[in-house]
């Protein structure tokens, strides 16, 4: 735990071999000012409280003037498994190859079964009621029926081969491709296998709204797209509407719209009785809605207020003179249970019909919030030189942003990332950091979790994209927090281009061991024959000295056979006194 940490030597969380060295290394480094690990990173091993140990990136930096030392441990144990898998992938290839000849024959098999069918099976589609589509993973027509040429106007011979964007709209075509590679590339399906309304586009131009399904035809690449028009059903879902008595819908559609404000309602009349109310007055204020109607407005005032409240109507009915109607203010209102809190009232009078309108927006967390900021910067002001220099040492760009998206603190690892200077940071809105189709949506998402509180990023850490000062964006690792109640929101960006570029290498090189593998397999009989008929015993062994092929020759030669050399060290041909020092 933290308490258990604090106060401690740090040697607790090294190994017996390396902690017994641990505080000599600082006292020279002390004394002579030479840095063999500050300022550097070094893969070295930890342990934790239960003895275990585990590998890990170690960086170590010295905040200035402070007398302190930071050091930053990243957990390699994933890494290390990772590649452990790697290699462990290579000896399965075999049995994988002869899995993949099997699927294959029985591809072949399905495929002759699905030509003898095809007649039937188009038969079947060309009598279906909406629009078919088979793709492929480029995004190539390979099928279309009957309808697909009667609601979009191309005959079969024009689609096919073509790609499916040509029934998009521009601003969906244009992006259609890059679904697909998406989709290809993580495997997350967001269309597959759902319905969802979209608009689709003529021969003519025209375009129309449509139901689209789409289903993936397994083990074969190819994608199935039913389209179903719903030119008909949206004409008679608006005549629908057209017929249903106005009055009663306004007035449905206005009651739900002033139940899902996140403000109090209250409806008035000139004698101040109260005739409408929304849900979010009765659980604001603790009367129900039965308990308000019919009552006098000032019964959630306070009394020094409530009583010339009657008055303050009186005098605006006489002389016109708004003093309140069009403003907005602060005021405190009284719940039922006589506990009172700020507010801020917004009142409007509706034209013509003798009422007036006030909204009541509670304000006691706003203000707890402005007093908790208040104290959180005074602390942060504290403790300021402190911070940024622990801060600053950090591995990962860190930003510091307000509710509402404003950028109150950045350390030297995001100038150094993004390229803007701390100055240029501080005040902007953070999306400055984010490509613009994000950037357009940011300051809504932070509005969102403000009033609802459900937290999507806030305590994850996610895989995004950012944007540096020269336009140019890379992949980097998002974790989001909120400090207690600080009002502030803490983001640690970890670039991940490089951890990126090495798994490319790491997916290339599998690969192309893949395409080797096969390679070497088809030709085997044809190799095997050729080094059998050597004359000289050949070996053929991997980085570990172990045997991985001989020839015939080598049988001859030293007695063992095939099966006794595949798998062994090539040591067993050699002398002891050679043999036991060839691994070296």
């Amino acid at each position: 735990t933290e308490e258990e940490f604090i106060g401690q030597n740090i040697r607790m969380i090294m190994p017996k071999h390396v902690a017994s060295r641990h505080d000599s290394y600082v006292a020279r480094y002390l004394q002579t000012g030479i840095k063999k690990m500050m300022g550097t990173q070094r893969e070295v091993t930890a342990q934790r409280k239960d003895g275990s140990t585990f590998p890990c990136v170690l960086g170590l930096s010295q905040c200035k003037n402070s007398g302190l030392i930071c050091g930053f441990i990243r957990n390699l144990s994933s890494e290390k498994e990772a590649e452990s898998k790697y290699f462990e992938k290579q000896t399965q290839l075999y049995s994988k190859e002869i899995q993949l000849k099997q699927k294959n024959s029985e591809t072949k098999e399905i495929m002759n079964a699905l030509v003898k069918n095809q007649s039937m099976v188009m038969g079947i589609l060309d009598a279906s009621f909406h629009s078919l589509f088979v793709i492929d993973e480029n995004c190539i027509i390979q099928m279309v029926n009957k309808k697909s040429c009667e609601d979009f106007g191309w005959t079969k011979e024009e689609f096919l081969g073509e790609n499916i964007n040509m029934i998009m709209p521009p601003d969906v075509a244009a992006n259609h491709d890059q679904y697909m590679k998406n989709y290809l590339s993580t495997g997350v399906k967001k269309m597959i296998g759902t319905q969802r309304e979209v608009t689709a586009r003529r021969k003519d131009g025209s375009t129309f709204p449509c139901v689209l399904g789409l289903s993936e035809t397994r083990n074969f690449g190819l994608y199935c797209g039913f389209i179903r028009d719903l030119t008909a059903e949206k004409k008679a879902a608006s005549e629908m509407r057209a017929k249903t008595n106005e009055l009663v819908r306004n007035e449905s559609i206005v009651l739900g719209i002033l139940n899902a404000s996140s403000n109090a309602l209250f409806v008035i009349d000139e004698s101040c009785i109260i005739q409408m109310v929304n849900s979010k007055s009765c659980e604001v204020f603790g009367w129900t809605e039965e308990e308000f109607l019919g009552k006098n407005i000032n019964m959630i005032m306070p009394a020094n207020v409530a009583v010339h409240h009657d008055e303050y109507m009186k005098n605006y009915l006489n002389t016109g003179i708004k003093k309140m109607i069009g403003t907005q203010r602060e005021v405190t209102a009284c719940r039922k249970d006589g506990s009172s809190f700020p507010c801020l009232l917004d009142l409007s009078e509706a034209k013509g019909s003798g009422l007036i309108c006030g909204f009541i927006r509670d304000l006691t967390n706003q203000k707890a919030s402005e007093a908790a900021l208040i104290e959180n910067n005074r602390s942060l002001e504290e403790n300021q030189n402190v911070m940024s220099g622990i801060l600053d040492a950090a591995f990962h760009a860190l930003f510091v942003i307000n509710d509402k998206c404003i950028i109150q603190m950045v350390n030297e690892k995001a100038c150094e990332v993004f390229g803007w200077k701390k100055e240029e940071f501080i005040g902007r809105n953070v999306n400055m950091i984010m490509p613009p189709e994000i950037a357009a949506h940011h300051d809504q998402y932070m509005k969102q979790y403000i009033e609802t509180g459900i937290k999507k990023m806030m305590g994850t850490q996610r895989e995004v994209t950012a944007q540096r000062k020269d336009g140019t964006t890379f992949p980097c690792s998002l974790g989001i927090s909120e400090p207690g109640q600080s009002g502030l929101f803490c983001g640690f960006i970890r670039d991940l281009t490089q951890e990126k570029a090495r798994e490319s290498e790491i997916i290339a090189k599998q690969v192309a061991a893949e395409k080797l593998s096969t390679e070497l397999r088809e030709n085997q009989g044809i190799i095997m024959g050729i080094l059998d008929a050597a004359f000289h015993a050949l070996f053929v062994i991997d980085e570990n000295c172990i045997i991985q092929m001989v020839n015939k020759k080598s049988c001859e030669v030293f007695g063992w056979t095939k099966e006794e050399f595949v798998g062994s060290n090539i040591n067993i041909i050699m002398p002891a006194y050679v043999a036991e020092k060839h691994d070296q």
